[in-house]
C-alpha cells in the first residue's frame, strides 16, 4: 500500500516509517506539518494517510483539518488519525459524513504492532478502525445530546423563547397559542430533559442551561 505519514515527533515519525516499510508498505513521504501533508498527498496520491491530529503550524487541530480537506479533494484516500487523547469533536467531525476508510487510534495503541498494522490494512481497504476509547467517548457524547433531541420542533421553539427570558404569557402571545398549551409544552420539556420537581433547583433555569449547552 502507498502511504504518506504526517507526524511532528521525529522519533515516532521514523518509527512509523520503518514499521510500515518492514510490513511491505511503500512510504511515499513522511512530513512534520499539515501544509506539507497536503502537498505530498497531491503529488503522490497515496492510498492511505497516517495523520497526527496536533501538528504545526498551530499545534491545535491542523492535522485533522488537513485530513478533512484530503477527504474532500481525494475521497478515496484512507485516513488513519493518531492522537494522544480522545478529541471528541475532531473524531465526530471526521466520521460525520462517511466512515469508510477512516481510522482513529490513540497513540498508545501503536505499541501493539499487530493491532496497528491490522488497522492500517483495514482502513487502506476502505474499512474502519476506531479505538475502543474513542467509541466509548463518542457514545457518551451522543447520550449527553439525547435529551434535546427528544424535543419536538414546537417544544424547542418554546424552550428557545424561555432562553430569551419570555414569560409563559409572552410565549403564548408570540406563538399564538393558549396559556394552557404553553404550560403543557413546558411540562413536556421538563420531562424530556429529565428535570423532575425539586425543592431547590429551578427547573426553568436548568432547562434553559441545557438549551444553551446544546
Amino acid at each position: 500500500m502507498r502511504i504518506v505519514i504526517a507526524e511532528d515527533a521525529v522519533l515516532l515519525r521514523a518509527g512509523l516509517t520503518g514499521l510500515l516499510a518492514d510490513a511491505g508498505h511503500e512510504v511515499m513521504a513522511a512530513v512534520d506539518n499539515a501544509d506539507d501533508l497536503l502537498v505530498v498527498v497531491e503529488r503522490h496520491r497515496p492510498e492511505l494517510c497516517v495523520v497526527d491530529v496536533r501538528m504545526p503550524p498551530t499545534h491545535t487541530d491542523d492535522g485533522l483539518r488537513a485530513a478533512l480537506e484530503i477527504r474532500s479533494r481525494w475521497p478515496g484516500t484512507g485516513i488513519l488519525v493518531l492522537s494522544q487523547y480522545v478529541e471528541e469533536t475532531y473524531a465526530g467531525e471526521l466520521l460525520a459524513d462517511d466512515s469508510a476508510g477512516i481510522g482513529y487510534l490513540l497513540k498508545d495503541r501503536i505499541a501493539d504492532v499487530g493491532e496497528f498494522l491490522g488497522a492500517v490494512d483495514r482502513v487502506g481497504k476502505g474499512g474502519t478502525a476506531l479505538d475502543p476509547e474513542v467509541v466509548a467517548q463518542l457514545f457518551a457524547r451522543a447520550r449527553r445530546r439525547d435529551p434535546l433531541d427528544r424535543l419536538s420542533p414546537r417544544e424547542r421553539e418554546v424552550l428557545g423563547l424561555m432562553a430569551e427570558g419570555r414569560t409563559n404569557q409572552a410565549i403564548a402571545a408570540e406563538l399564538v397559542v393558549s396559556h394552557g398549551a404553553v404550560e403543557k409544552h413546558i411540562s413536556n420539556i421538563f420531562t424530556k430533559l429529565d428535570l423532575p420537581p425539586t425543592e431547590h433547583d429551578h427547573r426553568r433555569v436548568l432547562a434553559v442551561l441545557r438549551w444553551l449547552d446544546g
